[in-house]
């Protein structure tokens, strides 16, 4: 058994992960051991001046997981709690977040131990270009892409894609994405999450026995995602949003809200709470309201043992990263409600980078149809992958979600062989 120390470690979660699939799959002990390990790790501690003219050293690790399928693809995060083991976690579950809406990319993640909310913009910006020159022999757009992740952005992406091209001694776009649309960002990219997800849904709905047209939705999360969902299911789908929330609790109507007035309420006011005419709600009470569609797109961790059973939801769509545990999981397989795991709800925001690198790489930009376009094809494929996967092998969509993604790691690794 593990131990608590080891129970909390995200990578030995992720290794668990893997060891579940390749039971299902009978995978070789050597393909499975090179699926539980990260292909390469950097650690690198370096000086920063501050603006009182003082110097810190700052601790930035970049993990990439696999390259089997192409060049690593992942975030990087700046945060007081980063540690070398939550990076590897996040660089295994990016490898399968792009091979199960099948991307020709490998998984990486890259983080930062340091506490932006008490850096000013000039220190943010000396810690980037540093952090950005120490990983630069390893990262580049045939090698490993970066991208923002927590409390990192458009504009960091613009000082690593700067301080790379100058290097290089040209222009190169392509080494990382989400990057501001004048320096070659995408169309679309900033909703591509919640858009995404709100397709998964559609493909769904009809196999959890829900309607999305005239059907009830209940948002945990009224950030990025959880408002592009929200508007995009009430605007193009026809959903009836009965209930929203973020950080500082929740509103209510079982008549519906019109999500567009409540994102202005929360422009006005900060928060969605108070908004006219709805009923204040808690977060926790939105995940137990009555609902046919329940999407968590705050924390993770949010759906446990201890309230799995009061979900009301026929269909759960995690537009957020780890919003259910695993002792829920089983809860809700059991109840015979659907749960579209992260690795697929999610997966809208790294297509659309995708698409970002390949439109830097051609020089080539597409219109926002395009793009949407593009990524409700790839949403809808990797949804019906899935859901064939889980229906074969009698498991819910969260194992049948790292099935398909690691069935796809594995055969590209065993196409490619052992070198030398």
């Amino acid at each position: 058994m593990p131990n608590a120390a080891e129970a909390a470690n995200p990578f030995e979660t992720a290794k668990r992960q893997v060891d579940i699939v390749a039971d299902l799959l009978k995978l070789n002990g050597g393909v499975r051991e090179m699926l539980k390990h990260p292909k390469r790790e950097l650690t690198v501690n370096f000086p920063v001046r501050m603006d009182d003219g003082s110097y810190r050293v700052y601790t930035g690790y970049r993990v990439q997981y696999n390259m089997a399928r192409g060049p690593t693809k992942g975030g990087i995060r700046y945060h007081p709690n980063v540690s070398l083991d939550e990076v590897r976690a996040l660089s295994a579950w990016m490898t399968w977040k792009c091979a199960v809406v099948n991307l020709p990319y490998g998984g990486a993640k890259g983080g930062i131990i340091c506490d932006p909310k008490h850096m000013s913009k000039g220190e943010l910006e000396r810690l980037t270009r540093r952090f950005a020159s120490e990983i630069l022999p390893i990262i580049g757009p045939e090698m490993d892409i970066p991208a923002p992740d927590v409390y990192t952005d458009s504009q960091t992406m613009a000082w690593i894609m700067d301080t790379f091209s100058m290097q290089r001694g040209y222009s190169v776009p392509g080494v990382v994405t989400g990057k501001p649309i004048a320096l070659g960002g995408s169309e679309g990219r900033g909703e591509a999450t919640g858009r995404g997800c709100a397709y998964v849904i559609r493909e769904a709905a009809p196999h959890a026995g829900v309607k999305v047209h005239g059907g009830s939705v209940a948002v945990q999360g009224f950030g990025n995602a959880g408002s592009v969902a929200a508007k995009i299911l009430h605007d193009e789908q026809g959903a009836k949003i009965v209930a929203v929330s973020d950080s500082q609790g929740g509103i209510y109507n079982a008549d519906g809200l019109n999500p567009h007035a409540v994102e202005a309420h929360k422009a006005k006011t900060g928060t969605v709470v108070g908004f006219p005419g709805a009923k204040a709600i808690s977060n926790e009470e939105l995940l137990e309201c009555k609902a046919d569609i329940l999407v968590p797109a705050a924390l993770e961790n949010q759906i446990t043992k201890a309230n799995a059973d009061r979900v009301q939801a026929r269909l759960v769509a995690e537009a957020a990263n780890g919003p259910t545990l695993p002792e829920a999981d089983t809860i809700l397989f059991q109840k015979k409600v659907t749960v579209l795991p992260d690795i697929l709800a999610n997966a809208g925001g790294v297509t659309v980078s995708y698409f970002e690198w390949a439109q830097d790489i051609q020089g080539y930009f597409w219109e926002l149809a395009d793009v949407n376009r593009r990524l409700e094809r790839v949403m809808t494929q990797s949804y019906a992958a899935v859901h064939e996967t889980a229906e074969k092998y009698k498991v819910h969509n969260r194992t049948a979600a790292y099935v398909v993604a690691i069935q796809r790691v594995a055969e590209a690794i065993r196409l490619r062989g052992i070198y030398p």
